[in-house]
């Protein structure tokens, strides 16, 4: 693997809880080489937080080999725990870390990959993060009609 170049691509993400919590969505775009894949799913019963991270975990989970992922994403919970504090709550079996199950479910999927993560301003015009917000604002809607 490591002779092998790996595909650059950038995952953006967004999450959106109705209530928190609430009923949640999440909605994300893959991009590689000016292709993209938009995707989105929801939660009865979460938080804001959540619907963020598992965004971007059902986001790495479509991808089929190793590649350099850029995360997108206007939570910076998502960011600084990918970029800043993943280690050290490893380190403390995360002790006092809310969301395990999600931050362990992402060490699994991110394994292959190469990760770094930028955050950008929510509701700032970026068209990538305007259509996540969007997917997941009708998911989160969508479930919520439902119950």
């Amino acid at each position: 693997m490591q002779n092998q170049t790996l595909k650059q691509i950038t995952l953006y993400s967004d999450g959106s809880s109705l209530g928190n919590p609430g009923a949640g969505g999440y909605g994300g775009i893959l991009e590689y080489k000016g292709k993209c894949k938009e995707f989105s799913g929801a939660d009865a019963h979460t938080t804001n937080n959540r619907m963020e991270l598992k965004g971007v975990i059902e986001g790495l989970k479509l991808l089929k080999e190793p590649c350099k992922v850029e995360i997108v994403s206007d939570s910076s919970y998502v960011t600084k725990g990918i970029n800043e504090w993943l280690n050290g709550w490893i380190r403390k079996n995360f002790t006092k870390v809310k969301n395990v199950d999600l931050w362990k479910e992402y060490i699994e999927v991110s394994k292959p990959h190469q990760i770094h993560a930028t955050w950008v301003r929510g509701h700032n015009g970026h068209p990538q993060n305007e259509r996540c917000d969007e997917l997941a604002r009708d998911e989160a809607q969508n479930i919520k009609a439902t119950l």
